[in-house]
């Protein structure tokens, strides 16, 4: 099994539940932007990945809905330090990994 290929499975899948959320649930977003406005206030010089996720969380919602599980590199790039840590549950989080590693795993 790629274990690359697998985090970026897991990652896009995660990000998908989110995205089906977010205008339903808008302290999602609300708090997301929140930490991204402390990731850019606590350097002198922000970290990349902060700017491009503070551009992303300024768009109207149905485009912040697809960039969340987009297949491009900046998306995949970004997903790895993505500012909706903690709008899963751990429950909820246990299972995407449990369902991308059976989906993922080779078939007898």
């Amino acid at each position: 099994m790629d274990l690359h290929r697998l985090a970026e499975e897991r990652s896009v899948a995660y990000h998908r539940v989110i995205a089906a959320r977010l205008r339903e649930r808008p302290e999602i977003l609300r708090e997301a932007r929140q930490r991204v406005a402390g990731w850019l206030a606590t350097s002198g010089q922000p970290p990349w990945r902060a700017t491009q996720w503070a551009a992303i969380l300024d768009l109207e919602l149905p485009a912040i809905e697809s960039f969340l599980t987009e297949r491009s590199e900046l998306a995949d790039e970004l997903r790895q330090s993505s500012p909706f840590a903690g709008a899963l549950s751990p429950r909820e989080r246990w299972q995407i990994w449990r369902e991308t590693r059976e989906r993922l795993s080779p078939q007898p």
